[in-house]
């Protein structure tokens, strides 16, 4: 039996001010269900993107009764099947737990079988000639109208991930006084999995981040609209969506292919690869210093890390002996890498 978009909150005030993100049939269920799981400490930002994708997905299908089906739910499973392996999972899994949520309420729906999921997914790593020419674009790039854009901040923005392997997300959230320039370091507040955790930097990216920052506070006090460490020159913080659009402009002028895996997160999976490279390089022990790279990396499990020292093995042959000795094996090889 299905519903009619019965509204679950206790005045149509509310339903309408927690509609306003969604615009489906199951927008206020999609909002109930996001505050629920945020209630409980989940950030859900990815969940919430591609909640939004399957609020457009019901209306393109003209969907007119709550419950989900059978036939919605594979036709959802269909439409990500160009998608990696990985993502279309968590497509499905989400929606699953979507019908398991709406099955508490009395909305009978359909839980359908997850897709197998098989690793599929192989960061890109950038060379160095890559990186140089990725920075010399940032560092070149003008715009000659309008100030509503965020190359004023790419070129530390960019080096930063790269040279500490912050997520974009991670970068984006840092206040002003979550950056010490002096003593060199920064605090994550807002990460992944929930964790603070400090990040020393080096003394040539703090050069960089005082550079871009003495710019930053020549801006007029008036134009300051949040207190972003990275901002656009018209003083409003930076969103993902920018970033990645911003980030494929400096691809085309670095002469980069644009591909799969070719985005901005891939700095972090550089970062992890050079700094374990480097490390060998030393003549580090490997197993030992995993565990450094993962807390400065902000990774819950080790097994997660542990996916780098495999990508280390195959770009330098010969770099870790013994390689199966020191890490492969010690973790199963059962978790995908960092994907944001």
């Amino acid at each position: 039996m299905h519903h009619r978009y019965p509204v679950p909150f206790t005045n149509r005030k509310e339903a309408i001010f927690m509609r306003k993100q969604f615009a489906g049939i199951y927008a206020p269920y999609l909002e109930q269900y996001l505050a629920d799981k945020r209630q409980l400490g989940f950030k859900q930002g990815t969940e919430e993107t591609i909640l939004g994708i399957f609020d457009r997905f019901t209306i393109k299908r003209g969907e007119t009764q709550v419950g989900i089906t059978a036939e919605l739910s594979q036709a959802w499973l269909k439409a990500g099947a160009n998608l990696s392996g990985s993502y279309n999972y968590h497509r499905a899994v989400l929606i699953n737990l979507l019908a398991t949520f709406l099955n508490e309420k009395g909305i009978r729906s359909y839980v359908m079988r997850p897709p197998v999921f098989k690793p599929d997914f192989a960061p890109h790593i950038y060379t160095q000639a890559e990186l140089k020419t990725l920075f010399d674009a940032a560092d070149d790039y003008r715009i000659s109208k309008g100030t509503r854009q965020t190359m004023f901040a790419m070129p530390a923005l960019l080096r930063l991930l790269y040279a500490t392997g912050l997520r974009g997300g991670e970068a984006l959230a840092l206040s002003v006084k979550d950056v010490d320039l002096e003593d060199q370091y920064i605090i994550v507040r807002d990460s992944k999995n929930g964790q603070e955790r400090a990040i020393p930097f080096s003394d040539s990216m703090a050069t960089v981040l005082k550079q871009y920052a003495f710019y930053r506070d020549k801006l007029p006090a008036r134009l300051i609209k949040d207190d972003r460490f990275f901002i656009a020159p018209d003083g409003r913080r930076i969103s993902r969506d920018m970033l990645g659009k911003w980030f494929s402009r400096l691809l085309t002028r670095a002469g980069i292919p644009a591909g799969r895996g070719v985005t901005p997160h891939a700095l972090r999976h550089t970062f992890s690869v050079h700094s374990l490279a480097m490390m060998a390089e030393q003549g580090k022990d490997i197993y030992c210093t995993l565990p450094v790279l993962a807390t400065y990396l902000g990774h819950k499990a080790i097994a997660s890390t542990n996916h780098y020292v495999r990508l280390v093995s195959t770009m330098y042959p010969g770099l870790l002996k013994d390689i199966d000795k020191i890490c492969i094996n010690v973790f199963p090889n059962t978790t995908g890498y960092d994907t944001y």
